[in-house]
C-alpha cells in the first residue's frame, strides 16, 4: 500500500504553495521507508481527516476538540491502517456519531503537514511531533443524529463555511487549511 500511496500522492496537484511544499516532505519520508502508520516513530505519524460535508454542498460538520480546546474538522491516525481513505471515514463516524458517511470521490481532497506541540494525553506525556496529514472529502445528511466522543471532544455540530471558519479559535489552520478546503469545494 506505500507505493500505491506514493503513487497517488506523487499525482496529486497542488493546490497551493502550502500543498506543493508539503507534498515533496510527504514524498521524502514516505520514499525513505520511514515507519509512518504507527505511533511507534515519535518524530511523525500519518492521520487521515475528513472534510464532512452536506450534500447540497452548504454546511460542514465540525467538533469541538477537548484537546486543542477548538473547532476542528473530525479525523486521526493511521494507527496501522495502510488506507487513510478508511482512516477518515473511520475517524468521521467515531467522532460525529454519524453512522451514514460517504465519499465525494477516493482522491485525496487536501494534504498538510501539522505540527503536534507536546501534550498530556490518557495522564502520558506525549512528544512534540508532525501529523502527514491526509484529508478527504466526505459527505453526511446533516438530519442524522450526532453525538459526541467525550473522550476527544464534547460537541459536534454543522456550520456554514463561513462560520466553520469563524468557529476554531486556531488562527493558521483558518488561514492556511479551512480557508482552502471551502475553496477546493467549488471544484465539487
Amino acid at each position: 500500500m506505500t507505493m500505491d500511496l506514493i503513487d497517488k500522492i506523487e499525482h496529486y496537484h497542488p493546490w497551493n504553495e502550502q500543498e506543493k511544499t508539503d507534498q515533496k516532505e510527504f514524498l521524502r519520508r514516505l520514499k525513505s521507508g520511514e515507519n509512518l502508520y504507527t505511533r511507534e516513530n515519535l518524530s511523525a505519524h500519518l492521520t487521515a481527516s475528513a472534510w464532512v460535508v452536506s450534500p447540497d454542498r452548504k454546511l460542514v460538520l465540525m467538533a469541538y476538540h477537548n484537546l486543542y480546546d477548538s473547532w476542528a474538522w473530525l479525523g486521526g491516525h493511521a494507527d496501522g491502517e495502510r488506507d487513510p481513505l478508511a482512516v477518515a471515514v473511520r475517524e468521521a463516524m467515531e467522532e460525529s456519531g454519524l453512522s451514514h458517511i460517504k465519499p465525494v470521490t477516493s482522491d485525496i481532497y487536501s494534504l498538510e503537514l501539522l505540527t503536534v506541540d507536546g501534550h498530556e494525553k490518557y495522564g502520558r506525556y506525549v512528544s512534540s511531533h508532525l501529523h502527514l496529514n491526509l484529508t478527504y472529502l466526505l459527505e453526511a445528511d446533516p438530519k442524522e443524529q450526532t453525538r459526541c466522543k467525550p473522550d476527544e471532544n464534547s460537541k459536534v455540530a454543522w456550520f456554514t463555511f463561513e462560520e466553520a471558519v469563524s468557529a476554531s479559535s486556531e488562527p493558521w489552520f483558518c488561514q492556511r487549511i479551512y480557508r482552502k478546503l471551502n475553496e477546493k469545494l467549488l471544484l465539487y
